[in-house]
């Protein structure tokens, strides 16, 4: 995956993963707290209306999109500060989906931003056509959180 800020999509019967990097000229934490402070997320990212909950390990967020009508409840399942995070939802085997962001620091003070998202299961290739594609979202995203971590 290239850090341009171009998302990719990759696809088999049951499996489909979107995945976005993107270089950010911000430390790892400045990122990370806009991406854990749940109240303040609608203010920079304009792919998100709303989260509601507490953006922490083990809690369940509830997340409304630009893209869709209905609201997901995702669980924080991984949560290393200033590192990696990963929200679900669903259940495995039938469908799931998992979003994993990771950040990784660089010299000279940048961070690779890289926000992957796996849908799997055997419910996948009944609805896989019903998905939108969510590439232009991820490349909103990922442009978004770079202006706002890179603003002074």
């Amino acid at each position: 995956m290239q850090n341009d800020g171009t998302a990719t999509l990759t696809k088999s019967l049951f499996r489909m993963q979107v995945g976005v990097s993107i270089k950010v000229q911000a430390p790892p934490q400045k990122i990370w707290s806009l991406l854990t402070n749940a109240r303040q997320f609608p203010s920079w990212n304009s792919t998100i209306r709303s989260i509601d909950g507490t953006i922490a390990l083990g809690q369940t967020i509830q997340l409304k999109t630009t893209t869709a009508e209905r609201i997901f409840k995702l669980k924080v399942s991984r949560f290393e500060p200033n590192a990696r995070m990963v929200w679900q939802d669903g259940a495995a085997p039938m469908f799931q989906g998992v979003r994993e962001f990771t950040l990784t620091p660089e010299s000279g003070g940048s961070t690779v931003f890289m926000m992957t998202e796996t849908f799997s299961g055997l419910m996948l290739p009944m609805i896989a056509r019903s998905l939108p594609d969510f590439r232009p979202t991820f490349e909103r995203y990922a442009a978004d959180l770079k202006v706002a971590a890179e603003r002074a």
